[in-house]
Order: C-alpha cells, then structure tokens, then sequence
C-alpha cells in the first residue's frame, strides 16, 4: 500500500507540473494586472481629491468675483439684474458643472439672491446655522465676502455637490484605461518573450539530460546564445556530457582490462593445478607446476592489493603522515633496500645530491612506495641488450620544493603515450604484451604525491630512456 501510495503522489506531482513558460506568464500577468491596477485606483483617487481642490479654488474664485459684482460704486450692495448672465458666463468659463446653488445673503443672514432661486426657509435648510458651509456632507462651499465703503455688507456662497467636484471626464478615463491595458499587455508580452529566451536552453538541456539517462552521450547544443550565463550552462553541459562519455568509455574499458586481468591468473592457476591433481604430470614436474602457481597466485594477490590501495586513496581512507625527513639518508635507504633483491641485470644506480641537506615533509613509507613503483616501472621497461643504468637526482627548487628527479637508460615512453601515462588500468601496448598488471602503479603514486602536498610528473624527455620528477614541500624552518 505504501508503495501505491508514494506512485500516487509521484504521478500527482507530474500531473501539476507546467511549463517555464506558462508558470512564468501567468503570475508575471497576474501580479502586473494587480499591481496596475492597484496603482490605477490610488492614481484615480489622488486625481479626483486633486480636482476637487482645484474646483474649489475655482469655485472661492468665483464667489470672490460675485461678492465684487454686487458692490456698486457707491459702496452699497447691488443686487442687479445681470447677476444671472454673470453667474452663467462664469459657469461655462470655470467649465462648472451645472450641480452649483449660489446664494447672496444680507448683514442679517436674510436671503437677497440665490441660483437657481429658493426661498429662504429651503436655504436655511441647506446651510448651517453660520450660514457658512453646507448643512450636509454631501455638498463643499465656498465664501467670499462682500465688503463695502461701511464695512461687510453681507456673502456669497457658491455650493457645489462633491460628485460633481470629483468628476473626471470620459475621456480622460478611456484614455487612462487605455494606458493601463497597454501597460499590461506590453508587460505580459516582454515576460513572454523572456521566458521563450530562457526556455528553450533550458528545453535543450532537458532534452540532453534524457539522452544522457537513456545512455546517450554523444550530445551537440547549440553554445552561441548571447547571454554569458545561459552560454555556461550550455558549454558546461556539454563538456560534461563529453566527460561523462569519457568516463563512461573508460569505465568499460577498466572494467574489461580488470576483468581479463584477473582472469588470466586464475586461468593459469586452475590449469596447473588441473594437470597436477589428474596427474598429467608428476615428480619434480608437478612441483615446477605448483611453484608456477604460487607465482600466479603472488601476481594475483598483489593486482587485488593494488586495486584496493587505489580504491582506498581515491575514496580518502588512506592515511597519509606530514613528518619531517632528511631526504639524503631516506634516498639512500630506499636505493640500498631495493638493490637487495635486484639481479646482476642492474648496476648500481647513481645518486646525486646536494651539498646542502634537505629537509623535506611527508610520508617516509609513502616516498617509498613511490620510488619503488617509478625503479620498477624502469626496471620492467629495460631492453633486453643492456643492463639497467638508474640515476637519481635530489635538487631544491625555487618554489620551495624538494625535486626527486628518476632517470633510466630505457627505450623510453611512445609519444603517443606520454599524455596517458598516468590514467588508471593504462598501459602501453608494449607493455601489454610483455608484463600483467592493473596499470595502476604510475597513478597510485601521484595520488600518493597529491596527498602529500606535492606531484609527481613526467620529466623532459632525454636522449635515452625517460624520467620521472616527483616534488614534494620543504620543512618549514
């Protein structure tokens, strides 16, 4: 049931997902519509409390004119017939609304003119009791008073509904609403286009990853997008995938050369010991036959070993120490050790060092290892014509190095080799035909170097043989 249910959830997860495109657009339209449109209230709100003051500008403007009309040159008020004509010309002027009540009062508050007229109990019901402002909410005044030779001869207030002072024109909503939808619509179209230009390097590494899962690792992108970030992710990727059909090769091909490695002693082994136990041969034959199988079966033992100490270096579980060594005697004890078991086919290798003693950092059984593994490998490519001439050479370097450099009179590595050398299970195919082994002795012994803080290379190639440079850090002082 578990396993039903997680499926479940899996196949719900699959279901809900969309594109880049689609996600993308639709919140990007839903955010700016709000956001717009949000800005548009506020904007329509700031715009009519705006107009509003400006209309009542005009309004205190026009009652100001008024209460100057209705002062004769005598300085008394005058209440003319042509108040009306004024009071028109001025609506239509000021551009007012027609929802306008403009009323004259007397010193006493009595009622002398009003637009359009109304007795004076309905304009003590729309007035305050000051007679200064409108009675309700729902209408603004404006005062202005009318002073004459005698003092204030009474005022003018002009009323305007607030509606009416908060109007703005059709045309100027249409052509607002028309911004807003062009806003939006420019806004939708540029994440569209955005989110098509990041789509599709994102589609084509999808699509490239899939062939990868699938086992497919020739891949081709197109690397020439303009945008430095997107042109990464494509190169990158594909040199990913190149090394990953590197690794994948390689892999196949250690897994081959491990497997017919490995098989070839035990072959060997089972057959000896076949011919031994059926009796195909017997007496000192039968022993010759089981010593050849325990020298198959040392080679087979020391392949395993070198694959589990490479294994192990890799993966970080090999221990490596940081101590300080005189590096003449430890040179001079690794040549002594490894000439004992050695045969009349090697001279005694040559060992140059400096007149100042070095004192270097690392691993002394490690070191070891590594010069073991470069004299053996020297040893295993000497030609048959010739004993084998080994000269070592100690030297400090610039950078604070001490250089071990190991040189033989060999036939040297193919050029074709040389770039190879140190690749896990590589081996030469001279060496293929002569030696059996993992190849792993040249890349055991730079991680070894790498792991002591230094390296092991290559060195410049001689006349006659070929030579290895390991490096490794000086003692502080």
């Amino acid at each position: 049931m578990d396993n039903i249910n997680k499926s479940k959830k899996n196949d719900d997860k699959k279901k809900k997902t969309t594109s880049i495109l689609t996600y993308w657009t639709l919140r990007y339209l839903l955010i700016i519509s709000i956001g717009l449109l949000v800005t548009a209230l506020f904007t329509f709100w700031w715009i009519q409390q705006e107009a509003m003051n400006n209309r009542m500008q005009t309004t205190g403007l026009l009652a100001q004119e008024i209460a100057d009309r209705s002062v004769d040159t005598d300085g008394q008020l005058a209440i003319t017939g042509g108040l009306n004509k004024l009071v028109e010309d001025r609506k239509r002027f000021f551009k007012v609304t027609e929802e306008m009540c403009v009323i004259i009062t007397g010193p006493e508050g009595e009622l002398l003119y009003s637009q359009p007229p109304m007795t004076d109990e309905e304009m003590r019901y729309k007035l305050n009791d000051s007679l200064t402002d409108s009675r309700t909410s729902e209408y603004k005044a404006a005062a202005a008073q009318i002073q004459g030779d005698q003092g204030t001869l009474g005022q003018v207030l002009v009323m305007q509904s607030k509606r009416s002072l908060r109007h703005i024109p059709t045309e100027e909503i249409t052509f607002f609403s028309i911004i807003i939808v062009f806003l939006i619509i420019l806004s939708w179209l540029t994440i569209y286009l955005l989110s098509i230009k990041l789509a599709k390097p994102v589609q084509r590494v999808a699509a490239a990853a899939a062939q990868i899962s699938s086992g497919q690792y020739n891949i081709v992108l197109e690397t020439g997008a303009r945008e430095r970030e997107i042109h990464e992710l494509l190169v990158s990727f594909q040199e990913m995938a190149g090394k990953l059909q590197q690794f994948e090769q390689s892999r196949a091909i250690m897994l081959a050369g491990v497997s017919h490695e490995l098989k070839t002693p035990v072959t060997s082994i089972k057959g000896l010991l076949h011919a031994v136990r059926e009796g195909v041969v017997e007496g000192e034959e039968a022993g010759e036959f089981l010593d050849i199988a325990l020298l198959e079966t040392d080679r087979l033992q020391h392949m395993v070993a070198d694959l589990l100490d490479y294994n192990a270096l890799t993966a970080g579980m090999v221990a490596v120490r940081q101590d300080n060594l005189e590096a003449a005697p430890l040179l001079e004890e690794i040549l002594y050790q490894w000439m004992l078991t050695q045969s009349e086919e090697v001279n005694k290798p040559i060992l140059l060092l400096p007149e100042t003693p070095l004192v270097l950092r690392g691993d002394p059984l490690r070191i070891q290892q590594i010069i073991v593994n470069l004299l053996g490998n020297s040893l295993q490519a000497k030609t048959p014509d010739r004993k084998l001439q080994l000269k070592l050479e100690l030297t400090a370097t610039p950078q604070g190095q001490a250089q071990i450099t190991v040189t033989d009179n060999g036939p040297g590595i193919h050029p074709d080799s040389r770039e190879r050398i140190f690749e896990a299970f590589y081996r030469s195919s001279d060496k293929q035909s002569l030696l059996r082994g993992l190849g792993l002795g040249l890349t055991f012994s730079r991680l070894l170097a790498e792991a002591m803080g230094g390296s092991l290379e290559l060195g410049s190639h001689p006349p006659q043989g070929c030579s290895f440079v390991l490096r490794l850090p000086l003692a502080e002082s």
